[in-house]
């Protein structure tokens, strides 16, 4: 079989512009620097409301958020493993992107390197601060 990472991307609410590209490309990017050479994963952006009730339904919180990742790691019959999935709120990172001073995309990288590192394993709520220090390389190696 053919080593292959497939990305695919489920827009509710869109910013404009082509960023699709630029996210499956730092999608790609992300996994490989973590070893990850075949894999699939669905990420679908949405609004506010719509994470709100994934985070309601999956985690019990019921407010928005900014990204929700659900690892999966099971074998397909055909294809590479499936990952898992992330959903991002545009919503919410758009008002994250206007806070801190940059593009959406860039937000939304940011959103979706960190979801990647949870479908791969890490968890920042339980180690002693290796997923934030991996999280800040691979942002200044990866993100544009």
């Amino acid at each position: 079989m053919a080593r292959s990472l497939q990305i695919t991307f489920r827009w509710t609410r869109h910013p404009g512009g082509r960023p699709t590209g630029p996210l499956r490309g730092l999608a790609r990017r992300t996994l490989r620097s973590l070893g990850v050479e075949q894999a699939e994963v669905g990420v679908l952006v949405c609004d506010d409301e719509t994470i709100r009730s994934l985070n309601r339904h999956f985690r019990g919180k019921d407010c928005p958020t900014d990204v929700l990742s659900f690892p999966s790691g099971e074998p397909q019959p055909e294809g590479p493993p499936y990952l898992g999935d992330v959903a991002i709120s545009l919503e919410t990172a758009a008002r994250q992107a206007a806070d801190r001073g940059h593009s959406v995309l860039r937000e939304l990288e940011f959103l979706l390197l960190h979801a990647l590192l949870h479908l791969c394993g890490f968890d920042h709520e339980r180690d002693a601060g290796e997923m934030e220090t991996l999280e800040a390389n691979l942002q200044r190696e990866l993100v544009s």
